[in-house]
This record gives structure tokens, C-alpha cells and sequence, in this order.
């Protein structure tokens, strides 16, 4: 287990204040945060390339904080990689274990079971100069897994890889989730942490403001930041009120959403996934908590299909998939209707 406790770190114009992480053995975390939040910072501070002014480190219950980096046995992948030009993939790859300590023989024996797990056995003897992004993601892994660490500090892992082999690498990544590997892996695309994370934490100005499962996470944002950054569009200022026992909640053009559960204050902000959203371009026949009429304002691509742009008193954002637009074609200027459950919406306080 890792354990942050209280650590702060002044850099240059910015600052690591108070973070506070437990990560249990063999969790994949990703932290999440925009360019300048203080992701590399942290990591490197986990590393040991950096002390915290305050704040205590622990792994496996040992304190870490004033451990030298080679004594820590963590694992950390640079995102351009670090690769050594003069050497070959065989002399990346064992660079860390050639200290005279293990001979000749077993050397060779690690770097070709490594290579075998990455599968780049046949690139052991090739320089590193013409190899691709992929190539060289999974030598600098190589050269960090060889050492059996700890823990496995990721930064930006996916930041050089072309989008047709972001794939490869994270079946990758899930094959050593698999293992059992402590896993920190930082980054700014959400959808990374959806599809490999056991728990997330969102970093903002350096500190951590949200942290959990990622579907809690992603679902029930804790503010406009993390809502946004999940991919949430549908924001609305509202005011709450109680009327013969149901929650409404009144927004800008007199527009009514009708709420679920007991208790609201007097005003906030709404937010609706635009996959809790539904499209109908005719009168839907089934009664829904809240349904309203509109007119399609802009259809874009997506990355699930089709963006739809409704304007129902507000415009309203929500995707459809390729295959249901054509069974349900629509243009701009079409009037249409746009449901979702109560329970689909989500409260945050104003801030």
C-alpha cells in the first residue's frame, strides 16, 4: 500500500498542498488533471526525484519520505521515455541490472523474459533510432518492469502514441493491472482512467479535489471542474422549489426539471450527461419525469456517433450513437423532443 500524508511542496509559482492518497496493493490509480495541476510533480516526489517541504511517505509500511530514489525500488516510465541512443533494445533494457551484481547469464535470461512479456523479443538486437512510439513505450516498460518494482509510476504513458496504437498499449497496461502491480499513472484524458482505472483522483492547482471509483467519480461530480472534465456540457442555473410534494427545479425561460428525493437548497446547478439524454422526433409515447420540446440547432461527428444540439429553452447537448441517427435521421432546424430521467440529473452546490 501507498500512503501520502499531508505532503505540500512549493516549486516554482505553484504548489503541492496537503495531499492526502491511500492506494491499496495492487490498485491501478490514475490521476487525473489538466497541463500545470501537479501531476509529474507528485510523481516525482513518489519517485524520489523530489522531497516534500512536509508530508510523510509510506510503502508497504515503510516511511519513504528520505529514501534516495535507488532505494526505493518504484518503477518510473518518462513521457518521452528516456530511451539511451548508443545502445541497442538489449542494452536499454538491462541498463538498470548491469551494476555487476547479477552475471552475464542471468542478465540475458531477465531481459529476454521481459522482452517476451512486452512482446519485443524480436527487437532485442536493433538500434533504438528507426523504432516507432509503441515500440519505444514498451522498451522503456521493459527497462522499468525488469526490476521487479514496487510500484509502477506512469507519466503521460499514451501522451506519444498514435490513436491507432493507443489500443495496443492499453491491453498492455491491463495485462500488468493483471499481475497484481501497483500501478500510478497520470494523466488529462478521462477516458484513459474509464477504461483502466480501479480508482481515480482528480488534481486541480495541486490539490486533490475529488478521488474515488471512476464511474462514482464521473457520475456524481463533486463540482463544475470535475463535471467538465468528464465530458459534461449540460449545465444549468436553477432555483429549487416544492410543490405538492415534488422537487422542481425552475431555470433560465421559465424551463422546469423534475427532481427525485427529499431535500434540495434554494438554488445550485444541474448537470445531465448527454448520454442520459434521449431524441425522439416524434411525440414519445411513453410518460418520462421530464420531457421538452425543441429544435435541432447542430449536429456534429463524435466520438460515440453524433452530437446533437437541441435548443429547448436552453440548448441541450447529447449524443447518439452512428447506427441510431439512421434509423432516426434528423436536420438541422427539426423539431423534436428530448427526455430523460429525474434521476439522471445531477445537484451541485454553487460555488
Amino acid at each position: 500500500m501507498l500512503i501520502l500524508k499531508n505532503i505540500s511542496k512549493r516549486l516554482d509559482g505553484f504548489s503541492l498542498t496537503d495531499i492526502n492518497i491511500n492506494i491499496p496493493e495492487g490498485t491501478y490509480y490514475i490521476l487525473l488533471g489538466r497541463s500545470g495541476s501537479g501531476k509529474t510533480q507528485l510523481l516525482e516526489l513518489i519517485a524520489g526525484l523530489n522531497r516534500p517541504d512536509s508530508g510523510e511517505l509510506w510503502l508497504n509500511g515503510e516511511n519513504i519520505t528520505g529514501k534516495k530514489i535507488q532505494d526505493r525500488n518504484i518503477g518510473l516510465v518518462f513521457q518521452d521515455f528516456a530511451i539511451f541512443p548508443n545502445m541497442t533494445v538489449s542494452g536499454n533494457i538491462a541498463y538498470s541490472i548491469n551494476s555487476g551484481k547479477v552475471n552475464r547469464e542471468q542478465v540475458n535470461e531477465r531481459v529476454r523474459n521481459v522482452a517476451s512479456e512486452l512482446n519485443i523479443t524480436h527487437l532485442l538486437g536493433r538500434s533504438t533510432h528507426h523504432l516507432s512510439a509503441g515500440e519505444l513505450q514498451r522498451v522503456a516498460l521493459a527497462r522499468t518492469l525488469i526490476r521487479s518494482p514496487r510500484l509502477l509510476l506512469l507519466d503521460e504513458p499514451m501522451a506519444s502514441i498514435d490513436a491507432s496504437l493507443k489500443d495496443d498499449v492499453k491491453r498492455l497496461l491491463r495485462r500488468l493491472k493483471s499481475r497484481g502491480l501497483t500501478i500510478i499513472h497520470v494523466t488529462h484524458d478521462y477516458r484513459e482512467a474509464m477504461s483502466l482505472a480501479s480508482r481515480v483522483g482528480v488534481i486541480h492547482n495541486g490539490r486533490i479535489i475529488q478521488e474515488g471509483e471512476p464511474g462514482e467519480v464521473f457520475r456524481n461530480p463533486v463540482n463544475k471542474f470535475v463535471a467538465r472534465y468528464s465530458g459534461v456540457k449540460n449545465f444549468f442555473e436553477v432555483k429549487f422549489r416544492k410543490e405538492n410534494g415534488e422537487w422542481k427545479a425552475v431555470g433560465n425561460n421559465g424551463m422546469i426539471f423534475h427532481l427525485p428525493g427529499n431535500s434540495y437548497p434554494s438554488q445550485g446547478v444541474l448537470i445531465i450527461r448527454s448520454e442520459d439524454i434521449t431524441i425522439w422526433n416524434t411525440n414519445p409515447p411513453l410518460q418520462t419525469d421530464n420531457c421538452l420540446r425543441g429544435v435541432v440547432r447542430e449536429i456534429l461527428p463524435s466520438d460515440s456517433g453524433m452530437e446533437i444540439v437541441v435548443n429547448a429553452g436552453n440548448d441541450f447537448y447529447l449524443d447518439v450513437s452512428s447506427e441510431m441517427f439512421k434509423r432516426q435521421p434528423l436536420s438541422g432546424l427539426s423539431e423534436v423532443w428530448i427526455t430523460f430521467p429525474g434521476k439522471a440529473v445531477v445537484t451541485l452546490k454553487e460555488e
